[in-house]
């Protein structure tokens, strides 16, 4: 069985020119890009290299965006005939990723359903009433009561467990300001408000998970080709109803993504590929567990250096 596990990025590893150098060597890449446009009508190759950083951070247009990359890069890896992976796991948005390349949902279904997602999410709460923070250098536990004692204010909650010491909070700003102060007056070493426009994968985020049900529910889902380990519990599930749960589930409730690369170790892992733009999830697998080896795709030498893995 294959050591690799792929893993995929979410929101905020978006950027103006990513995979440009990728595409200049593959057609594939922009052949993705066009497949994306044609089903959701705009020309996505466009705006990512030549729009604005502040349209792409529209969540509705990063969450496509995001997947479209993904998915083309691991399109190459195929064409390459790249050591196929044993599992595989996607941060927040990234679970759909996953889903797509490892054959549980058509790409041009998940296109549809994450761009709807994305406008869900962000109609759920208004714009300026919601707040995200980092929380840099505290432990899980201090954190969480931090959040409890913040929640007089209004809904405040752990939501991203990054790495150890690295924890994402998000609510209302009231109380999302309370707890930064309690955090910071805990022994934080940097609480760091985040450029987000709403409060995600908080129970705030349960009336978009509610409007996206009827999509979600409408598309066929299969057995994965490969096992995925999911957001919400850090386990794998074979069941396709099941899986649409499990992401519907994830909207508003926190990516627990430490234990998703420990479940990944667990089940054999000894390197990470990191399928999308970015080098987030790698820097956050060499704080998890250092034995990891960890790799990216997003500019020729990386891809090709990753594809020598086996």
């Amino acid at each position: 069985m294959s050591h690799i596990a792929f893993v995929f990025p979410g929101q905020g590893s978006q950027k103006i020119g990513m995979l440009s150098e990728l595409s200049q060597d593959h057609a594939l890449i922009k052949q993705t890009f066009d497949e994306a446009s044609d089903v959701l009508g705009y020309n996505m190759w466009e705006l990512i290299q030549q729009g604005e950083q502040e349209q792409i951070n529209l969540t509705e247009r990063t969450q496509p965006i995001l997947l479209a990359s993904s998915v083309a890069i691991w399109r190459l890896w195929n064409e390459h005939n790249g050591t196929q992976p044993s599992q595989m796991a996607g941060h927040s948005l990234g679970e759909w990723s996953a889903l797509v390349c490892s054959g549980v949902v058509d790409f041009a279904d998940a296109l549809k359903i994450v761009r709807a997602r994305g406008q869900y999410m962000q109609q759920a709460v208004p714009v300026g009433e919601g707040a995200m923070a980092a929380i840099i250098g505290l432990e899980d536990q201090a954190i969480l009561d931090a959040c409890s004692n913040a929640q007089s204010l209004g809904v405040v909650d752990a939501v991203n467990f990054n790495a150890p010491g690295q924890v994402v909070i998000a609510g209302s700003n009231g109380a999302v300001e309370a707890a930064m102060d309690a955090c910071k007056a805990a022994g934080a070493k940097r609480a760091l408000p985040l450029p987000v426009s709403a409060p995600f994968h908080t129970s705030l985020m349960k009336p978009a998970a509610d409007n996206l049900a009827d999509l979600v529910n409408s598309v066929t889902f299969s057995a994965p080709q490969v096992p995925v380990v999911h957001n919400v519990h850090a386990q794998t599930e074979s069941n396709p109803e099941t899986i649409k749960a499990l992401m519907l589930e994830q909207i508003y409730s926190p990516v627990k993504w430490v234990g998703c690369v420990n479940q990944l170790k667990s089940n054999g892992a000894t390197t990470l590929i990191e399928c999308g733009p970015g080098k987030v999830l790698s820097g956050l697998a060499k704080r998890i567990d250092r034995d990891l080896l960890s790799l990216s795709t997003d500019n020729v030498a990386d891809f090709t250096a990753a594809l020598e893995t086996k």
